[in-house]
């Protein structure tokens, strides 16, 4: 299994990033040293707190499924609401918890073996899987074509995504905004090379933002969301005229094989909460709108352009999926072309899990 440290490498390699495009000295993306340094820190502490190793958990050792989150997920839902850990209960596993910024650094968790399941965009699982981490595909969320967006400020005088040539435009690297950036100037008629990105983490990229050291930013729900409520900001593009990827649901190949039936009951919790969270946003913002410091009413706008839930990764999934990973191929961000299909994983009582009413 590829180390931590070599997959941050790999994600941030100065060989795709030249570093003549930081937005500047003070705010680059940050050395893979350090990344893996913080995320080794909070890791091993949060480990040493929960009292089991790593390798023990991933075998089911003290049955604790620990779950990598993000903010704007669903997971974060279901965390809140406390469900699944009575789910879990009765099958006697307890459940931990660990927050990120983005898919990227979930994905290097679950690639250290320090997470065993977890939610990303599209774009984190082809890098991962570029970068030979052991994980599998288990489900699928519908894709969200308005909850991220590329903008600029209002004043700017960028006025759509073809103004973009030239310009500073801040990212997270291998995040699903990085694949709505390649479609949108693609469809401007754009090379990704006319550009100059700046990979930064969704904090870092809003204060660059904010300083005025980058032209644009790309960035998903709820930084979206918190940027179109507390910035000036004028939208150039989300999904809309473009094909939307898919969110994701991966666990460890390990914990997965051995353990088909917490990973269905996980599935079938995130079809129940999504379809409730469908059916409540309001109730759903209720619950998440402090939790992510934003506006209630605002935090229910961003719920209601999401559509939640769990769905079982179908052949057509794995061909948009596919799509994703042959254009990070065509720019040179992946060094070769992938399998999609490789790292789908189906198994009966996850199928089953989806498929029931």
């Amino acid at each position: 299994m590829p180390s931590t440290a070599r997959l941050v490498r790999f994600i941030a390699s100065a060989r795709f990033l030249p570093s003549s495009r930081s937005a500047r000295p003070s705010a680059p993306a940050r050395p893979a040293s350090r990344l893996t340094a913080r995320l080794a820190a909070l890791l091993a502490s949060a480990a040493l707190s929960a009292g089991f190793a790593g390798s023990a958990a991933a075998q089911g050792a003290g049955h604790v499924l620990r779950i990598g989150y993000q903010k704007a997920g669903l997971l974060a839902v279901v965390k809140a609401q406390g469900a699944l850990e009575t789910r879990l209960a009765a099958l006697g596993y307890t459940v931990k918890w660990f927050e990120f910024p983005a898919g990227p650094q979930l994905l290097e968790a679950l690639n250290a073996n320090s997470i065993d399941f977890g939610y990303t965009g599209a774009p984190p699982p082809v890098f991962a899987q570029a970068g030979g981490v052991r994980f599998v595909y288990v489900g699928a969320e519908p894709p969200a074509p308005h909850n991220e967006a590329i903008f600029v400020k209002a004043g700017s005088p960028i006025r759509d995504v073809a103004g973009l040539r030239g310009k500073k435009v801040a990212l997270q690297k291998g995040s699903s905004s990085n694949y709505l950036l390649l479609a949108a100037l693609n469809k401007a008629g754009l090379r990704y090379g006319d550009i100059q990105p700046v990979y930064l983490a969704p904090a870092d990229a809003r204060a660059a933002f904010e300083s005025g050291d980058v032209d644009a930013w790309v960035v998903w729900d709820p930084y979206y969301a918190a940027a179109q409520s507390a910035l000036k900001v004028r939208t150039l593009s989300d999904y809309t005229g473009l094909d939307a990827s898919y969110n994701f649901y991966e666990a460890t190949r390990d914990f997965a094989g051995a353990h088909a039936d917490i990973v269905a009951a996980v599935l079938r919790q995130l079809r129940e909460t999504g379809r409730w969270v469908n059916a409540h946003p309001a109730d759903t913002a209720a619950i998440i709108a402090p939790k992510v410091g934003l506006d209630t009413a605002l935090v229910e706008a961003w719920f209601r352009r999401v559509p939640f839930g769990a769905v079982p990764v179908d052949e057509r999934i794995v061909a948009s999926q596919q799509a994703v990973a042959d254009a990070f191929y065509g720019v040179k961000l992946i060094p070769a072309k992938l399998d999609v299909a490789a790292a789908v994983w189906r198994d009966p009582a996850v199928q089953a899990a989806l498929a029931s009413k």
